[in-house]
């Protein structure tokens, strides 16, 4: 695995879902501005941690798919349903 490709990467689409903006958010009453959730990707000698989720290791298949997507330069195909414009 190439690390500094995956972190550079990862600063890539930071930026590009506009990490530090804020966002508006509508309420009942107007709106307001609020920071987006980080979604933290915590890299090991042996595997990764997504978030607040289970430690997975490089052998998994879908830790691979994780990681050569963004090692592509895409937001990982997994979160796409939870996260449709990017975290």
């Amino acid at each position: 695995l190439d690390f500094d490709l995956i972190l550079e990467n990862i600063k890539d689409l930071n930026s590009l879902v506009g990490e530090g903006i804020s966002q508006i958010e509508h309420t009942p009453r107007g709106a307001r501005l609020r920071r987006p959730e980080p979604l933290p990707l915590t890299l090991y000698q042996n595997g990764i941690v997504v978030g607040s989720g289970a430690f997975r290791p490089y052998q998994h298949p879908a830790t691979q798919q994780c990681l050569q997507d963004i090692m592509d330069g895409y937001f990982p195909s997994e979160l796409q349903p939870r996260y449709p414009d990017g975290v």
